[in-house]
């Protein structure tokens, strides 16, 4: 098997582990009568990523070669999330919500590392055969997305949008990955023998902070980071609640949620084909101020569309998602990869989840289940309740990009111009 067919399954798997839950989640929560720990469920994810992936990289930089951290890591988000699932299966309808919380959390906790992790192998891995990472990664990492995409259809297909099927079979993918991993090619860690604590240890990636534009990149990235899980917490719930009105009651939105929202990640596939374009056209910060404007879209489509008439603005918020997401996510990975040591890959690359899926996502999700209980009415939140928070993310999102634009000031020499 050549190794970027070895990268695609692993990618694939990667993100099929995630997309089995991860946009479908909020509306099983919605069943069991816990509607109001929607925030907290995906907030969890930021809270675990403002220390785990950091932790992880620091091992897999300095003791344990990344892809055998990563088979760990995914084995015990793999019995965890079981775990979670067997606690819903038993109790029924009176699920404790700390049991399925803690359960959940433990998951997720060994489960965000492994985004950071799964890049460094893939980087590790291409470098040492001499590939081009802005050339060859994003066509490998589409693959994650169809990974994301196979799992939301089947857990939309199969009925289990709103039961704890969906934690079994995020289960099952996690345990098929944790032994795929320990075949993936060997990543060394490394050898230097830093004489301060701060080398000793891999921590050497949070002095990036010490330069100026790497500062400024890490704080925006925070920011735009509060907008990552707002979509895959209440978008589902969202589209859902149309079916209280009788005209949108019927509609494959109301009764598909999931497939309709999947074309956020077919819409990533396409995008992941132009970051090498943008990016080196264009640089990181055009880059990711595209990205920035692309959330002011999500959201206010989201705000203004329906599943009858108006699903053509869910359809166009659901296409502007990959550059949303992508030009942000990916452009800033290789961005990190591009600025930073080498010895310090899988640290950095940690930092930079900190930043993101750490205290950006965990502040962004809990904000918003504030602004959407503010806004709505628990169980009975109708589709009018809704749209008031999805105009206040958008609000958010469009302040953040004017202020990126003015203050983030990073050269760049576009190519072929």
């Amino acid at each position: 098997m050549s190794l970027k067919v070895r990268l695609i399954v692993m990618n694939f798997l990667q993100f099929a582990v995630w997309g089995a839950y991860l946009t479908s989640m909020g509306s099983y929560l919605v069943s069991i009568n816990m509607a109001s720990y929607i925030g907290w469920f995906y907030a969890i994810q930021g809270v675990v990523s403002i220390f785990m992936p950091a932790i992880m990289g620091i091992i897999a930089d300095r003791w344990v070669p990344a892809q055998k951290l990563l088979g760990f890591c995914h084995f015990a988000a793999a019995v965890f999330m079981a775990m979670a699932g067997y606690h819903g299966m038993s109790a029924g309808g009176a699920v404790d919500a700390t049991i399925l919380f803690t359960s959940y959390s433990m998951s997720v906790a060994f489960y965000m590392p492994t985004l950071a992790l799964a890049n460094s192998v893939a980087y590790t891995a291409l470098d040492r055969a001499g590939l081009d990472t802005v050339k060859h990664f994003p066509p490998i990492r589409i693959f994650g997305t169809i990974g994301f995409i196979c799992s939301m259809w089947a857990i939309d297909l199969l009925g289990l949008q709103t039961t704890y099927g969906q934690f079994f079979a995020c289960a099952l993918i996690g345990f098929v990955y944790s032994i795929y991993a320990l075949t993936l090619p060997k990543c060394p860690t490394s050898s230097d023998k830093g004489k301060s604590l701060v080398e000793a240890f891999g921590l050497r990636a949070f002095t990036l902070f010490r330069q100026k534009k790497m500062a400024i990149f890490f704080i925006f990235s925070m920011l735009l980071g509060v907008s990552l899980q707002i979509t895959n917490g209440f978008a589902n719930p969202y589209i859902s609640s149309f079916g209280s009105l009788s005209e949108y009651a019927d509609t494959f939105g109301v009764q598909h949620a999931n497939i309709l929202i999947s074309l956020s990640q077919i819409s990533e596939t396409l995008c992941i084909l132009l970051i090498p374009f943008f990016l080196k056209r264009f640089g990181i910060k055009q880059v990711m101020l595209m990205a920035m404007l692309a959330w002011v879209l999500r959201f206010g489509l989201f705000a203004t569309g329906n599943p009858g008439s108006g699903v053509w603005m869910f359809v166009l918020s659901m296409l502007v998602y990959g550059v949303a997401f992508d030009f942000f996510n990916i452009s800033g990975s290789l961005f990190v990869d591009r600025e930073t040591d080498k010895n310090i890959r899988s640290s950095a690359q940690g930092l930079f989840m900190l930043m993101t899926n750490g205290l950006g996502a965990t502040i962004g999700t809990l904000a918003a289940q504030e602004v959407v209980d503010y806004f709505t009415t628990g169980s009975a939140t109708s589709p009018d309740e809704y749209r008031l928070a999805w105009w206040t993310f958008a609000g958010y999102a469009l302040v953040v990009a004017i202020l990126f634009a003015l203050i983030f000031k990073y050269k760049h020499q576009p190519k072929g111009a």
